[in-house]
């Protein structure tokens, strides 16, 4: 049999461990007597994008500019004729179509545009209007032959088509072609159906599911700037949802129903494949951008009405990675926990048995071993600390069920009682270290927004959060922190920064989340596990949505960093389960060999 060397050219190494492995290498680990290599993981994303001013839905449908320059107007709030430009972080007012009106096929980019159509409010009914956008100010033009609504656009502001309805309430198949001067009736689409998506040129497009409700349409058609040609269908019929792509080869639908969904497909030119589901479900949204960097913007939250929520998508981009690591010896939720992948410490919590634990237990980076007590159980409690030597546990809940603002100090041994939390509470958030603190929000009789300071001796209270809430997530340091998600009346996705001074609204996180862990800095966070078994990382402008944790659950303790956090325990169910994130996304994979 021939060697590896023999095959390769080069010899397998010999390394103890992965310390110094990079990604494509194959190895013996000496350590545990196994061939490993790594690689990296790649996965797609949709991200939170700054919010509409104005929330709507039913706005133009079709490509108008792309992730970083894109163009929505019109759409229902009632029948609006606001605009707004995207910069790819913020969108900003502009000057108003002449017609307010919703159901507009759009297309175009965002300093050169075309709608066309669209329902009017007043005095009522479908329309022909035509206008163009110059990157200041619309223009009306010659109208449409076939008055309608719910179209779709695809193409530029002088070579265009718009397909779809020709009424409201009913399913129409017609096509209009537009040379910058007239609208040309072309080839009709092979299937009848209303609210479906368009995108694409006005030599190379796909017209894509639609409605009614019942049946839904899964159809998917070609425009090679002649004739229809119906291709492969979705996987999920559906109407109402949004398209982005350059032409036919390459697209993504995403959105749709009634209520609103979340399911996003992608098109490679043949077949459609399902992918990574906005964070947002909504119906009547509007699309920009290509198949492998799109946007999606408003909706209808349905119920929850219009929204102004902005998602970017961005296809293959790097992912992170989680690893499982060492089982604590008793498993809990709601506990408190601090430091990092190789030395850590978690306290307090519930058990499965739903009693109120002093437990600690320290980590080594492979194992948990059980250490000194808390001073007394207590369930719902924060900590910080830089590792398992160093730190402190506040606040949480005390038989027979009262909040408290206990602050006790570990020095690696033993708990030792500091001054109170001038508010007793529990599911507070917090970030900093032993000597400089920071803990915010938490429920005493009801969500509070308290925000106070520790000195490494007393507490002392600062400017309070803009929300209150409790079970969310905090990282940072007590003077450069971040407050993300939790729970209100509802779930939230709301994220703060703190300057010190005072708390500044901040985009939001992808989707509303409670009791959610965090990890990192102000300007580079985790979000982990929560509602759902989601990561969320921050860049210090917008939140993307990251790898899944491999145990679902909220509830739980977690620090680090953003390239290397740790996750520890949590519900449901109640678990001891540890896991180690590795930002970098280098995954370790064994190879399974035999002797013959």
């Amino acid at each position: 049999m021939a060697t590896y060397k023999e095959k390769v050219g080069t010899a397998v190494q010999n390394i103890a461990g992965e310390d110094g492995v990079v990604t494509g290498q194959l190895w013996y680990d000496s350590s545990d007597s196994e061939f490993k290599y790594k690689y990296q993981a790649y996965g797609n994303a949709w991200s939170s994008g700054g919010n509409l001013n104005t929330a709507r839905s039913q706005a133009n449908n079709g490509t108008a500019g792309t992730q970083t320059a894109s163009i929505i107007y019109g759409g229902v709030d009632p029948a609006t004729a606001d605009t707004e430009l995207y910069n790819g972080s913020s969108w900003t007012e502009v000057n108003n179509l002449n017609t307010g009106r919703r159901g507009i096929a759009g297309a175009g980019t965002q300093t050169a545009s075309l709608a066309a159509g669209g329902y009017v409010e007043t005095p009522g009914g479908v329309s022909a209007i035509t206008e163009t956008w110059n990157g200041t100010n619309w223009t009306e033009v010659n109208d449409l032959n076939t008055a309608g609504a719910h179209f779709g656009g695809a193409g530029t502001n002088t070579a265009s088509i718009a397909a779809g309805d020709g009424q409201p309430s009913q399913r129409a198949n017609k096509t209009e072609s537009w040379n910058g001067t007239n609208w040309t009736e072309v080839n009709d689409q092979n299937n009848t159906r209303r609210e479906a998506a368009v995108n694409g040129s006005n030599t190379s497009a796909l017209f894509i599911g639609g409605g009614p409700a019942a049946p839904l349409r899964p159809f998917t058609e070609l425009w090679n700037g002649t004739n229809w040609t119906d291709v492969a269908d979705l996987n999920t019929g559906r109407f109402a949802g949004a398209a982005s792509g350059a032409d036919n080869t390459s697209a993504l639908f995403f959105g749709g129903n009634s209520p609103g969904i979340a399911l996003t497909e992608s098109w490679n030119g043949s077949i459609w494949t399902e992918t990574t589901n906005l964070a947002t479900s909504r119906r009547s949204l509007s699309g920009a951008g290509t198949g492998t960097v799109g946007l999606a913007s408003g909706g209808n939250l349905d119920p929850g009405g219009n929204t102004t929520s902005t998602e970017e998508w961005n296809a293959g981009i790097n992912l992170g990675a989680w690893y499982t690591g060492g089982t604590m010896n008793t498993a809990k939720k709601v506990l408190g926990g601090f430091g990092t992948q190789t030395s850590a410490l978690a306290f307090g919590g519930e058990t499965p048995g739903e009693s109120r634990t002093a437990k600690t237990e320290s980590y080594n980076g492979t194992s948990w071993s059980e250490v000194n007590d808390l001073s007394s159980g207590k369930e719902q409690l924060t900590g910080v600390g830089t590792d398992n030597t160093s730190g402190l546990a506040f606040g949480g809940e005390i038989p027979p069920g009262a909040v408290t603002g206990q602050t006790e100090s570990w020095n690696g041994y033993v708990w030792t009682e500091v001054n109170d939390l001038n508010t007793a509470r529990n599911d507070l958030a917090s970030c900093g270290t032993q000597t400089a603190a920071l803990a915010f929000g938490g429920f005493t009789t009801a969500n509070v927004a308290n925000n106070e300071t520790w000195n490494g001796t007393n507490w002392t209270e600062v400017g309070d959060l803009n929300t209150a809430r409790r079970s969310f997530g905090g990282a940072g340091t007590n003077t450069a922190a971040l407050a993300f998600g939790g729970y209100t009346t509802t779930s939230v996705a709301n994220t703060e920064s703190w300057n010190g001074s005072a708390w500044t609204e901040v985009n939001d996180l992808p989707e509303a989340v409670d009791s959610n862990a965090g990890a990192g800095t102000q300007t580079a966070a985790l979000s982990i596990g929560g509602g759902t078994p989601r990561t969320k990382s921050w860049n210090g402008t917008n939140w993307s949505n990251d790898s899944q944790m491999n145990t679902p659950r909220g509830s739980l303790a977690a620090d680090g960093t953003q390239a290397a956090a740790i996750a520890i325990g949590g519900a449901p169910p109640v678990t001891g389960a540890t896991e180690l994130w590795d930002g970098t996304g280098f995954i370790t994979k064994t190879i399974t060999t035999t002797t013959d």
